[in-house]
């Protein structure tokens, strides 16, 4: 058959790359099409265009490369019209996914959603919308399928897919602690992560305050997990000359593999931090503007992965004016010295695991989208 799959960021891409493993596993003669990235390319994907060349967050980019997007939609409406594949799988991205959906669906296409938008967190009309022009979603959080079926849309879960990506991780990449000692060129100190986010101005907010708190920890090193599309030049404007802190570039899972505690920026990093078992803070910060903006719009109790899965508090979340040098110290503290504290995180993070549905959430995928296409 013939799969015309759209991801519009590097996590989309890494997903998409594994779902098309899963689906060669269930159809050898699988042929796909794609909007993604090297990953989605290697995994057999004929790609149309790079999510680097389509993928821009926020307001203002948006605003900036409006024709651009309308030049991409175009572009995308006339491949589909020409491949005609036998079902469009859309990964997460809702701006752009959704009003593709919406012309392949004119077109008669079977259409499938792969890892939900998060409408439940904010925009809950698009439920609607959703229920409208997808045959069949399926979803990676547990507390999705509880969602949907409140608005009388039943889904799929089937496991968060990070669960396959950091085991493949593991298999494959992970070095042992003297080797990463050894390639960092770093002490014996027990490590502290710092994962500040990959984007210059969440990094901008978030890492003076983490930083502020170096100078406490003596008997610890630093390590910050810096993106690869972020120049040295940048982070090196926060860091001290004094502080025993060290930059490592594009191997995060690495860094957590040898961390002991971690200053983490919400969003999926906190889950994956969760996944290593390391003992977190989480810390956010917006500009005023935006946070305020965001706070009105968006309806949940708490901004990390972790806490919203387990639907309680399980990590500390510092918001906005709570995140600060006083309280970072404070929850380190916890973390480091106070036992059953740390104890108890860790055996949350075992029930976390379990409630992600285990390894293999692409080959369910996979599997149940075969079920529906023979139907």
């Amino acid at each position: 058959m013939k799969y015309y799959i759209i991801a519009g960021e590097a996590s989309g891409d890494l997903h998409g790359s594994n779902l098309m493993k899963g689906i060669k596993n269930y159809d050898s003669s699988a042929e796909f099409r794609v909007w993604g990235g090297d990953k989605m390319c290697d995994a057999g994907g004929d790609l149309v265009k790079h999510y680097k060349e389509h993928s821009f967050m926020g307001l203002v980019p948006v605003i900036k490369n409006i024709r651009t997007i309308k030049a991409n939609f175009k572009l995308c409406e006339e491949d589909l019209k020409q491949y005609k594949p036998d079902v469009l799988i859309l990964i997460d991205y809702s701006g752009f996914n959704l009003r593709v959906a919406k012309f392949a669906k004119a077109m008669g296409l079977k259409i499938f959603y792969y890892i939900s938008p998060q409408v439940w967190a904010w925009r809950k009309g698009r439920v609607k919308t959703i229920k409208q022009l997808i045959d069949k979603m399926f979803v990676i959080l547990p507390f999705e399928k509880e969602f949907y079926a409140s608005y009388g849309y039943d889904v799929k879960f089937v496991g968060h897919p990070l669960l396959d990506a950091i085991e493949e991780y593991k298999k494959n990449k992970l070095i042992s602690k003297s080797e990463f000692i050894e390639k960092y060129r770093l002490s014996e100190k027990p490590v502290i992560a710092i994962l500040p986010g990959s984007r210059k101005q969440e990094i901008k907010e978030k890492l003076p305050e983490m930083l502020g708190v170096v100078s406490n920890y003596k008997d610890y090193q630093f390590v910050i997990a810096a993106a690869p599309s972020i120049d040295e030049s940048y982070y090196r404007g926060f860091i001290s000359e004094d502080d025993d802190v060290k930059l490592i570039f594009d191997d995060t899972y690495n860094i957590l593999n040898n961390s002991t505690a971690a200053l983490v920026t919400s969003g999926t990093a906190t889950l994956e931090t969760a996944l290593f078992k390391v003992p977190e803070v989480v810390c956010y910060r917006g500009g005023a503007l935006s946070y305020y903006v965001v706070k009105y719009l968006v309806d949940i109790k708490f901004i990390s992965i972790v806490n919203l899965i387990m639907d309680r508090q399980v990590v500390k979340e510092l918001i906005q004016y709570d995140l600060n040098r006083d309280n970072i110290i404070k929850e380190l503290d916890k973390i480091l010295n106070d036992k059953t504290y740390r104890d108890k995180m860790l055996t949350d993070y075992d029930v976390l695991a379990t409630k992600l549905g285990g390894v293999g959430a692409s080959e369910r995928a996979a599997s149940v989208m075969i079920e529906e296409l023979e139907k």
